[in-house]
């Protein structure tokens, strides 16, 4: 800057002046109008209070080499008290401080006058302080820096402007008349100073024009306006500059950036970053027209000529960039401008100018000029990582440090590849300010609101790109009028939804529901809100979104809305206003929602990604995950792709609700329905700010198809098993991870040490611990000697024991030894002075780490500095009378030795009388050559052998007339030399100042040595001595009283010798007396015993109540069995029969007859209560249940304590086990057998002799984890016996498949409607082998429980039926509406299906010998294509039952347990009304040929219009397809009715299997597609000649058409360039698969 500076004001000093001139001036400023008007109209007005401002501010902010301020020293004069001498020297005092004052109320005029009073200022010290000193130099300093900057803003001087300004007229001639006849080079002049403006950054990448561009809102800053009476801006200065003959010189330019910058520093404060901002632009401005000015004029006029060509675009592109820049008055960043960095090539030019368009660059630029209402840029204090030096600390707690100067090197160097990678930079660097800074200080909250703004501008690239892509998407001539017409419809719903709710009012009362959801609530208010709700909303952001479209849909606004109404039920109490109010408003949008019908198509108004979606393709995933992300997949994939063991799939049921005309009762069962679908969309909309909300809302979807379904269906079944998985993962996920509270017995512990150290080391302002004087003080107590020894060496080996657990133990100890420091001494003595600060200090630190009982609650916090002050008074009121009665005593024993004193008074006077009239002093005197100072130290010769010399202080040199030459001064004791305690502590080197004074002769000094006041003595030393030689001294001893005071003034002699400052500060060292030999280990132990805490002394505290039985004493407090209870404590009792013992709070204490009993609740566990399997339950969970029960004492067997929900979050007992703090938050009812919430615990109020729990408050609060139901697993297991039998069928097909080595035909499984992101991308892995159940092989032998219940009986006979009615319904929603019909049939219904279903087990039980014998003999047609029908339904189905349309006879119900391909495969030809087996045969013919298959139908019943055949169902043509497996004979079958048993007649096939091949045909999956579109109406899904002359290049599809292409069927488009290539390729596969079959077997 000096350099800049320097140079400035040599060529054109009057140009760096702020402010703005006449602008008529300039216009009649003309070459021939003289040289003085041309001066005048170059010097507008001096902007005073700016200039003040900044000179001030260079003062204030200028820093040495090490970084440190140099004006500390002087924003405060020193006090009177301290350095009285200071106004000795100094008669106008003055400090920065008062100089800001004035600056702030405008008391200076002119800039003299700031000078005036920065010279008075720095000549002050420098006449205070020797020339040597730190401040002598640092004012010395600031001054220069004060002159330097003076001469920046203002002019030297009228003459000097006369002259320099000549000097510029000579040395450049003709310069001003080359612009103002040139036009078109003034322009390009012009257009330079302007992009000068423009492109110019701060060091730190700041653009300073970025405010300047264009002028302010008036809807944002109105008050603008009304104080700036010219507003100007450089938009309007390149448009001026694109018309010609506007500017007629550069001085008409300079005149609006004077303007400009004027405006900007009288409507900002001084100090901020725009006021800055405006005096930059001013420096800069005035030094690229100096270099203009100064160039050679030809080089100059040349230059501009030949770079007219290749730059005049550049420099017109500013000023056109300016001109037409962004309207939006939101925006203020001109759209286009251009920026031009210092010694950019024209190449990097055009690069920088793209990074307007570049996301990452802009979420860069939105956090890094995020400003505040001043002006003030947020991200100053992130431009760089702090000082290694300053702060070392932070490099240790910071393990991966950023800042945004790394983040622009990475930008430029293209490290960044998309906006996430940025995103994670950016967020790392504000949590590593988050965690190196208080939650309290201002980089915090920086960090907290530049993330804010961050994720906000992020969402909106996001939301921008998606527009984009919607816009590439449409093609369509009219769509941007569609576009336009669906986007007001849509703002308008958006409008009547949140009138609806912002309008609705109380009918009663006429309240507005929605006045508590207006605003957030306020943090002071309610700090607690914003740690339980995560992510507020209110209706004045839902406005403002609405208001700014930043709603893609109606569903987003929805969403926000149910936020809002699920935060307010969060955290208030059901039953409460804000809670009813909630439920209210959400039924009032519902209706809204309802009345205004169906959302307009979201085709061209909807996202993207739903587009995509129903295309079926699933949006693209970000390529960088945050932790959290990470997590929540992992949750969502592990229960989306989990298969049981056949491979089937079981969350394909739960992807999507059920349609609400199809099972109107299940949203009558279900409150709060929800999918994966749904589940999925909240999760790629950042719904989830945790994973337990994500668990939540799977539990809820888990928990919903279990209350719907019965318990013995597969979907209740399956529900468990995947909120099994669901849990498995979680705690998979949370090894490592500590989410459990903390342990609160150690943060007691260390709270109570740092309370111990921090009242032990407490010293005054000369560095004195207090603690010294009181080390005096006798561990025995003289009063009260049977009271255990303490002082605070026993409490020190306490504490480092970690003995205290207890708060209030700890503070009576602590107390006690500071009482009996003050009953032990005078209240005048230092000791009593000392105990007196101590017990303040302590009460002070106690408080602060207590935070008044907001970190740890406890009784010790009531007794505060009240309290100590009427007690100090008390003490005062009691010892002061007796001491005054001592110094009665006192007295009268001096009076008896008052003459002895007399006659030493008087002949010391005729001492002094004598030596003033006989004596001459002098202040120095030398012997042996060696000359005394006075004021100086001597070592004296002892006077007793052994014994180290005197330390003397000379006050007074002479010579008697026998020429001896003598000293007076005082002597310095050393400890040795003084009556002391010998558990006082001395500083090493220390001596007191005694009150002996005495001459000597000098002949008897050894040596010179230095004492030192003891404020001095740790920072300096004196030349010339040796470390041994110097002392310190901080009190005086008085031999009389043998007592010690501490000396505040240091009254000594001056001393010539020179004190240095220390390289390295002395430490503090205290050491023993040489007379201490204490034993503390013998102390300690005998008072606290060895290992154990130190408890609470208690005693039985008896009450009284009104209805006392005889002989029965009530108790609040009381001991059993050597331990404490009182009312209000919870207890473990014997619980015979129960896993864990259960809880019961003791209400009632009382001995009756020598036996103790309690009365109170029971508390039960969540085995003992009836709910769900898939009920979560938190980590010791308890339930209130309405026993209550008077029990013995005796019964119980340990304590523990019961939190209600928010006590469980914040806060623990300190004095119990974690695995002993329980949790209720619900009450059991036994009759409704559910449980519900009540609003908290009943709460006791004790007496002042009961002991309170201390309760430790966590500074965060916990996130409780939940835990499966203990019924799950059972209820699985169960489950799985009951339906291993339906999979059984399974074993024997695989039995039959190993015995024949006959080809496999693969298992088809159920595919579902291609409607969603998850169910376009299933993947069906078939099993290659399948399991036996429990490990048990059929061919063994071994024998299976077959498990039958009236409800798949019941299910066997109804699917069929209504899969006829529904045949494009999937398995799920079958099963659902068997459910449905089963919940309503009748209980007599019920009853009789029971009854059957147990004689068909007894029938079973019977028949299966047959069929082990014959293991292929009658196995049904279902297995011979993968479809294995369990043999306990075969024998279920109703021989009277009535075939229809689609049923395939009777044959339907064998399919129920599983989830088979028949749905949609079959096209079944209609068929007439016939018993089973044929118009000829008979029921009771298949009853014999199949036994234990009664109802097995004919071949000849499914025959018909099979795979499009024709054929009737008498037909007797049979052909054995390929892949199939025939048991029995290969010869033609006979013709039905012959009366052949029926397990020796081969089936007729269902479809056309693919040819029987080692491997599975790739493509068979879609096949299984192609198979799902047949249907009766049709034999083909597409007109297949057509397709057959159809080829690749003469189809041509547009987006729509290749929208609705059955994509689904592939999961992926492989090696092809796009999926419909693959399609083709697909469609290509399939004829040549099909035509071979056909010519193979002659089809």
């Amino acid at each position: 800057m000096s350099v800049n500076s320097k140079r400035r004001r040599a060529t054109s000093p009057c140009s760096s002046v702020s402010g703005g001139g006449d602008p008529e001036d300039a216009s009649s400023s003309t070459p021939g109008s003289g040289r003085k008007k041309r001066k005048i109209s170059n010097v507008p007005p001096v902007d005073t209070i700016a200039v003040c401002h900044e000179l001030f501010n260079a003062v204030k902010d200028y820093k040495d080499d090490q970084g440190r301020q140099l004006c500390e020293v002087f924003l405060r004069v020193p006090k009177r008290r301290n350095q009285p001498d200071y106004y000795e020297v100094v008669s106008q005092p003055i400090d920065m401080t008062k100089i800001q004052y004035k600056l702030k109320s405008e008391e200076y005029n002119d800039v003299e006058q700031l000078t005036a009073d920065f010279q008075l200022m720095f000549n002050n010290a420098r006449n205070f302080y020797k020339s040597d000193s730190e401040e002598y130099q640092a004012a010395c300093k600031l001054w220069e820096v004060y002159l330097q900057t003076r001469n920046e803003f203002v002019q030297p001087g009228d003459g000097d402007e006369d002259d320099e300004e000549g000097d510029d007229m000579v040395a450049n001639p003709g310069m001003s008349n080359e612009y103002e006849t040139s036009g078109s080079s003034l322009k390009e002049v012009l257009e330079q100073l302007l992009e000068a403006i423009v492109s110019h950054t701060d060091p730190s990448g700041h653009l300073v024009s970025e405010l300047f561009q264009k002028l302010p809102s008036k809807v944002q800053y109105p008050d603008y306006y009304a104080i700036i009476k010219e507003p100007i801006d450089l938009r309007t200065i390149a448009q001026r500059i694109q018309q010609i003959g506007y500017y007629k010189s550069v001085n008409a330019m300079a005149k609006d950036i004077d303007l400009m910058t004027k405006n900007a520093k009288t409507y900002n404060e001084p100090g901020s970053q725009v006021f800055k901002d405006a005096n930059t632009i001013k420096k800069v401005f005035i030094q690229r027209k100096t270099e203009l000015e100064h160039a050679e004029p030809t080089k100059s006029s040349i230059r501009i000529r030949n770079r007219k060509s290749g730059q005049a675009d550049r420099f017109s592109g500013v000023s056109v960039a300016l001109q037409y820049g962004s309207e939006s008055e939101d925006d203020p960043v001109l759209s286009g401008s251009v920026c031009y960095d210092e010694g950019e090539s024209e190449a990097e030019s055009q690069s920088s100018s793209m990074e307007m368009s570049n996301p990452i660059f802009q979420l860069y630029e939105a956090v890094r000029g995020a400003r505040n209402n001043q002006g003030q840029v947020f991200s100053e204090p992130f431009q760089q990582l702090p000082s290694r030096r300053e702060y070392p600390d932070y490099y240790q707690q910071i393990k991966q440090p950023i800042s945004l100067q790394q983040i622009r090197a990475k930008m430029k160097n293209g490290e960044y590849e998309s906006v996430e990678q940025i995103d994670v930079d950016l967020n790392l660097m504000f949590e590593n300010a988050k965690r190196y800074n208080m939650p309290n200080s201002s980089i915090y909250k920086r960090a907290f609101r530049l993330q804010q703004i961050m994720q906000a501008k992020k969402r909106e690239l996001l939301r921008k790109d998606e527009e984009d892509g919607d816009s590439i998407l449409s093609s369509d001539a009219g769509s941007v009028k569609r576009k336009s017409h669906k986007k007001n419809v849509k703002k308008n719903r958006m409008k009547a939804l949140y009138t609806a709710v912002s309008e609705a009012r109380e009918a009663a009362t006429s309240r507005r529901l929605c006045d508590l959801f207006m605003v957030k609530p306020s943090k002071k208010d309610y700090p607690d809100y914003y740690n339980v709700i995560l992510e507020p909303m209110d209706l004045k952001t839902i406005e403002h979104k609405i208001r700014n479209e930043r709603y893609g849909t109606e569903e987003e606004l929805i969403e926000d809305m149910k936020l809002m109404f699920r935060n307010a039920r969060h955290y208030n109490e059901e039953g409460s206003q804000v809670y009813n109010d909630a439920d209210v408003l959400e039924k009032i949008l519902k209706d809204k929602r309802k009345e205004l019908g169906p959302p307009p198509e979201e085709e061209d108004v909807g996202s993207p990604k739903l587009k995509l979606r129903k295309s079926g393709v699933s949006p693209k995933k970000s390529k960088y995950l945050t932790p959290l992300q990470q997590k929540l997949n992992e949750l969502y994939d592990a229960v989306r792709n989990f298969t049981d063991r056949r491979g089937r799939r079981l969350s394909t049921i739960f992807l999507r609700l059920p349609s609400r005309s199809e099972l109107p009762d299940y949203y009558a069962t279900i409150k709060r329905p929800i999918d994966m679908e749904r589940i999925r969309s909240h999760m790629l909309t950042g719904r989830y700010q945790d994973v337990e909300a994500l668990f939540e809302d799977f539990a809820l979807m888990f928990n919903n198809a279990c209350i719907y379904n019965e318990p013995e269906s597969l979907i209740y079944r399956d529900a468990l098993v995947l909120h099994r998985v669901l849990l498995e993962t979680r705690k998979q996920q949370e090894r490592g991870e500590d989410t459990g509270a903390p342990a609160v017995g150690p943060l007691v512990r260390e709270l109570i040490r740092n309370l111990f150290v921090s009242v032990m080391g407490h010293q005054d302002e000369e560095g004195r611990c207090y603690s010294d004087s009181l080390a005096e003080i006798p561990a025995m107590d003289p009063s009260a000697p049977e009271k255990p020894m303490l002082n605070f060496d026993i409490i020190k080996n306490n504490v480092e024991r970690g003995l205290y657990r207890r708060l209030d133990i700890f503070q009576e100890h602590m107390f006690e030894v500071l009482e009996k420091a003050r009953r032990l001494n005078r209240t005048d003595s230092e000791v009593f002075e000392d105990a007196v600060e101590l017990h303040q200090f302590f009460i002070k630190i106690r408080d602060e780490l207590c935070k008044n009982g907001e970190i740890l609650l406890s009784t010790a916090l009531n007794y505060t500095l009240k309290h100590l002050h009427n007690d100090v008074e008390q003490d005062k009121r009691e010892k002061i009378p007796k001491e005054i009665e001592e110094d009665k005593q006192k007295t009268e024993e001096e009076e008896e030795n008052k003459e002895a004193k007399k006659a030493e008074h008087l002949q010391k006077e005729a001492w002094q009388s004598e030596s003033e009239s006989l004596i001459v002093y002098t202040e120095e005197c030398s012997f042996e050559n060696r000359t005394y100072h006075v004021g100086e130290f001597v070592y004296v010769e002892p006077s007793e052998p052994n014994l180290k010399p005197h330390v003397v202080c000379i006050e007074r040199l002479w010579e008697d007339e026998m020429g001896g030459k003598w000293l007076y001064g005082c002597w310095f004791y050393r400890p040795s030399e003084t009556f002391h305690l010998a558990t006082r502590k001395f500083l090493e080197q220390e001596v007191f100042k005694s009150d002996y004074y005495n001459k000597v002769s000098i002949s008897k000094v050894l040596d010179k040595c230095m004492v030192i006041f003891v404020k001095d003595y740790f920072k300096m030393q004196p030349e010339g001595f040796k470390s041994e030689d110097v002392y310190v001294c901080e009190s005086r001893y008085a031999a009389r009283t043998k007592s010690f005071k501490k000396i505040k003034v240091w009254a000594m002699p001056e001393s010539s010798v020179k004190l240095v400052p220390r390289e390295v500060p002395l430490p503090v060292v205290r050491v023993a007396s040489m007379f201490a030999k204490p034993d503390l280990e013998k102390m300690a132990m005998s008072y606290s015993g060895i290992g154990n805490f130190i408890e609470k002394e208690r005693e039985d505290v008896p009450m009284e109540m009104s209805t006392t039985e005889p002989g029965c004493q009530y108790y609040e407090q009381l001991r059993f069995n050597n331990m404490w209870f009182k009312v209000g404590d919870f207890v473990y009792i014997q619980s015979h029969g129960l896993s864990k013992p259960r809880v019961a709070r003791l209400e009632k204490l009382w001995v009756q007859n020598g036996t103790t009993f309690f009365f109170g609740p029971i508390f039960i566990h969540p085995e003992e209560t009836e709910h769900e399997p898939t009920k979560m339950f938190y980590k010791r969970e308890v339930f209130l249940s309405h026993r209550e029960e008077t029990l013995p004492m005796s019964c119980v067997i340990g304590k523990c304590t019961v939190s209600s929900f928010k006590d469980y979050l914040s806060n623990r007992p300190t004095e119990y086990a974690e695995e002993d703090v329980l949790l209720c938050e619900s009450r059991y009812i036994e009759t409704e057998k559910m449980m519900k919430k009540f609003k908290g615990l009943k709460r006791f109020s004790y007496s002042s002799k009961v002991v309170e729990d201390e309760v430790y408050y966590f500074r965060k609060l916990i996130v409780p984890q939940k835990e499966a139901s203990p019924f799950l697993d059972k209820k699985i297991d169960e489950l799985e016996v009951k339906l291993a039998d339906m999979e059984d069928g399974d074993d024997d097909m695989d039995d039959m498949d190993e015995d024949e080595d006959a080809p496999v035909t693969p298992s088809m499984p159920q595919m579902q409607s291609s409607l969603t992101s998850d169910m376009d991308i299933l993947a069906y892995t078939p099993s290659q082998a399948t399991p036996k159940v429990k490990g048990l092989a059929k061919k063994e032998g071994a024998k299976r429980k077959i498990n039958m219940s009236g409800y798949i009986l019941f299910s066997s006979e109804v699917r069929a039926i209504i899969k006829a009615r529904h045949p494009d319904y999937s398995f799920g929603e079958l099963s659902r509406l068997v459910g449905t019909e089963w919940r309503n049939l009748e209980a007599s219904k019920k009853a009789e299906y029971e009854e059957r279903a147990a004689r068909i087990v007894e029938q079973q039980e019977r028949d299966r010998p047959f069929k082990q014998g014959s293991p292929r003999a009658g196995t049904p047609v279902g297995a011979l294509m993968g479809v294995v029908p369990s043999p306990s339904t075969m024998g279920m189905i109703n021989q009277s039952m009535t075939p229809v349309s689609g049923m395939m006879g009777a044959y339907g119900p064998p399919y129920m347990p599983m989830q088979g391909p028949h749905e949609g495969l079959l096209s079944v030809a209609p068929m007439p009304p016939h018993p089973a087996g044929g118009p000829n045969l008979l029921p009771h013919h298949l009853q014999q040929g199949m036994p234990g298959y009664p109802s097995m139908p004919h071949q000849g019943v499914m025959g018909a219009g099979i795979n499009g055949m024709a054929g009737s169902p008498g037909q007797s043509n049979f052909i054995q397809q390929p892949g199939m497996f025939s048991p029995g004979q290969h010869a033609p079958p006979p013709y039905p009715g012959q009366g052949q048993p029926s397990h020796l007649q081969p089936t007729t096939p269902m479809f056309v299997a693919p040819p029987p091949k080692t491997q599975r045909v790739l493509h068979s999956e879609a096949y299984l597609k192609y198979i799902e579109g047949l249907n009766s109406e049709s034999n083909t899904v597409s007109k297949w000649d057509q397709m057959l002359k159809a080829q690749r290049r003469d189809a041509h599809l547009t987006k729509e058409q290749e929208s609705r292409l059955p994509a689904h069927w592939l999961k992926s488009k492989g090696a092809h360039t796009t999926m419909v290539d693959a399609l083709w390729r697909l469609r290509d596969l399939m004829l040549r698969d099909s035509l071979n079959i056909c010519q193979a077997y002659n089809l």
